[in-house]
């Protein structure tokens, strides 16, 4: 620590007012803010003087070739510690904390995931050019080793302690055949290695790359892999297709790229990366007792199990029996899953405003039952809610709101099913007319306990003018 105190006074000239531990990742790397009069930087402490000198040398490769990293400005004698511009606290993965949390991404959060796709060709193809491999750490390259090292990562730090029985032979066997698929591109691109959005990071909505220093030789569809199959990203598969069309439009400006070969050998990757991560998992939560990775095992289950859902592994037959029985043990029971869609239903008078979706997703259906014949109109309903049956009599006896209740139905029942399949978090549907208080609490009211006998969600019913709160 004294150390880098003393490497920020003599880089600055300036006065060292303040040093604030900032929170680690799954590194042993220790990260401070250290504030003076007139500057604020980043100051590293890592334990490994190669990973070190790795980042520094990346980092300076990069910052020539004009890509957006922190600059290293200054680092110890021997490399025990380095300080680097000071970036802000905004990760990607913070910044698209709403969509990850609902499933459904605002078109903001959107436009940040394809800069950051967009921009990463430009690491692998320029970044790769004149960069001395040899420096990288702990290899200069992705090749049958490293591979290796994975597969036995996840075999030894997560399957194994997981207690599921299998034969190690046979599911070697697999490993060796998925091993020649992956070194099918002798590439000369940059591998990241880790690219997912908590190494990325936004400054002025522009994306900056960290955490890079286990980059190294290698194809590009693993960090492709890593980002769009990222355990807790939450991307559905129609955005994870519109960010694969980016990256490789992106790419495409700066290699040949063949879509048909680049897409069936990036499915290969996916399986790859899934189970190195959930190896690191296991290494992490099971033999260093940090729980939070414990944390996100149930997002990469659920990423095993849509994989086999759609058979992309059946070239691997053992492996693939080996992972089915993985995602059926009990203690991994899908977080995601078990976690219910909540549909939110409002009643609402129009004049007072359309309800505010507080989940976050900006809204969804809102229905306007002003066609329906208004029993309002009448004194002796005007005491009456359509939740009486003097109210529902009329309503039903007139047989718009019938009608009208029956085309929305499929609607909503289509709609619930796909957000349920996609693993979404909410969905909101809004019922308005003149008081908010006859036609659209009746409306409100019967597709709530409609989709609430219909399917498994959580239903929460608010008869806003009404002040009436139910849940199903």
């Amino acid at each position: 620590m004294e150390t880098l105190k003393l490497l920020f006074t003599q880089t600055t000239k300036d006065v060292l007012l303040d040093i604030n531990e900032l929170p680690s990742s799954g590194s042993n790397r220790r990260y401070f803010r250290l504030i003076g009069k007139d500057h604020v930087l980043i100051g590293v402490l890592g334990t490994s003087v190669e990973e070190n000198r790795a980042f520094w040398m990346l980092d300076t490769h990069f910052a020539e070739k004009g890509l957006p990293v922190p600059k290293v400005l200054a680092y110890s004698d021997d490399f025990h510690c380095y300080l680097q511009e000071d970036l802000g606290d905004v990760l990607l993965f913070d910044a698209i904390e709403k969509g990850r949390s609902c499933g459904s991404f605002n078109e903001d959060e959107k436009a940040l995931l394809h800069k950051v796709v967009g921009a990463l060709p430009s690491f692998q193809v320029t970044g790769a050019q004149g960069l001395d491999f040899s420096n990288c750490y702990p290899q200069p390259e992705f090749d049958k080793r490293m591979i290796a090292w994975d597969l036995n990562y996840f075999k030894y730090c997560f399957l194994k302690a997981t207690g599921l029985e299998f034969n190690e032979s046979r599911l070697e066997d697999d490993f060796v055949n998925l091993s020649h698929v992956l070194l099918n591109d002798r590439a000369s691109t940059f591998l990241y290695r880790d690219f997912q959005s908590r190494n990325v990071m936004i400054v002025n909505n522009e994306p900056y790359f960290i955490d890079f220093q286990g980059g190294r030789k290698g194809p590009v569809y693993y960090d492709v892999a890593s980002f769009l199959w990222q355990a807790k990203a939450q991307y559905s598969d129609e955005l994870r297709e519109e960010l694969l069309k980016t990256y490789l439009e992106a790419l495409k400006r700066l290699m040949t790229v063949n879509d048909e070969y680049f897409r069936a050998q990036l499915r290969h990757f996916v399986i790859f990366r899934t189970l190195q991560v959930l190896g690191a998992y296991g290494f992490r939560g099971y033999f260093e007792k940090k729980p939070h990775f414990m944390q996100s095992v149930p997002y990469a289950i659920d990423n095993l199990r849509r994989i086999l859902e759609v058979g992309e592994i059946a070239e691997y037959p053992y492996l693939c029996e080996v992972l089915t029985g993985l995602t059926h043990m009990k203690q991994f029971s899908d977080l995601i899953g078990t976690r219910k869609l909540e549909v939110t239903i409002y009643s609402f008078a129009f004049k007072k405003g359309i309800p505010d979706d507080i989940s976050g997703n900006g809204g969804g259906y809102v229905f306007d039952c002003r066609s329906i014949n208004n029993p309002g109109k009448y004194e002796h309903y005007k005491h009456f809610t359509g939740l009486d049956n003097e109210v529902i009599e009329f309503l039903e006896e007139d047989g718009g709101v019938i009608t009208f209740l029956d085309h929305i139905y499929p609607l909503a029942d289509s709609h619930v099913q796909r957000f349920i399949e996609r693993k979404f978090s909410h969905l909101m549907f809004s019922f308005g007319c003149t008081g908010g208080q006859h036609r659209s609490v009746y409306c409100a009211q019967h597709l709530a306990e409609h989709i609430a006998k219909k399917f498994d969600v959580k239903v929460t019913l608010y008869h806003r003018e009404q002040n009436i709160e139910k849940t199903f």
